[in-house]
């Protein structure tokens, strides 16, 4: 069978990758030599125990940790050779992120929160508040945008979460565990967004999780365990 992704730009390159840790005098193998590729418009679910490496792989990827050794490309750029200042406005331009935690600032409103990360931009308070509607109705809560979080649901949370993410439509969306925190309900409500996103919206996401149900919404799984990458089945 053909690869679908023949024609599809990499936009993740890992050769021979590895980080390793400090802890108490000993180095701690946090990933092991990673070969990976993944294409434009794939979804990646990476799975493994806790403690496999998942979450260093997606923070390199973000640009979040460095490398111990290998070579690192993310959307042909050299991510390693980037100082702080250069990464942080690479990311801001590349990536969004979404947490286990949502990570919503409590004293803002939904919009507010959604709105933030265009406050670095140039765009008018006309553009965002237009970024931002359109960026809310993408994840059904349009209705919601004058409530705080503590007035949301964790679902809902959550999907504030992906509206901000998305909202400087970046190349990747990274989500680590975005359904840890969850019932299944409003999980399965988190997962069929992102899998719209990649599927309408043509957005690459990878996507950390320990889940297998959430898991089935990639397009592919890789599996990590010991910081080894294991081979495709």
């Amino acid at each position: 069978m053909p690869d679908p992704n023949t024609n599809h730009r990499a936009v993740v390159q890992f050769r021979d990758l590895s980080r390793v840790y400090l802890h108490g005098g000993s180095e701690v193998i946090a990933l092991d030599r990673i070969n990976l590729d993944i294409h434009e418009g794939e979804f990646v679910s990476l799975m493994g125990p806790s403690g496999s490496g998942k979450s260093t792989l997606l923070h390199i990827i973000a640009g979040i940790d460095r490398p111990t050794a290998g070579d690192c490309l993310v959307l042909d750029s050299d991510i390693c050779q980037l100082n702080e200042n250069e990464l942080a406005q690479w990311r801001n331009e590349h990536i969004g992120f979404i947490f286990q935690s949502f990570n919503l600032l409590p004293v803002l409103t939904a919009w507010e929160n959604v709105e933030m990360p265009l406050l670095l931009t140039p765009l008018s308070r006309a553009e965002r508040r237009e970024h931002v509607r359109t960026a809310l109705r993408i994840v059904g809560l349009e209705d919601r945008m004058d409530h705080y979080p503590r007035q949301l649901s964790g679902g809902q949370e959550q999907r504030v979460a992906i509206a901000r993410a998305l909202i400087t439509d970046p190349d990747l969306i990274l989500a680590d565990e975005p359904t840890g925190n969850l019932d299944h309900h409003s999980a399965e409500e988190v997962m069929h967004i992102l899998r719209t996103l990649n599927q309408e919206f043509g957005k690459t996401i990878i996507m950390v999780t320990h889940d297998p149900k959430a898991s089935q919404y990639g397009t592919i799984t890789r599996h990590l365990d010991k910081g080894e990458l294991l081979p495709l089945e």
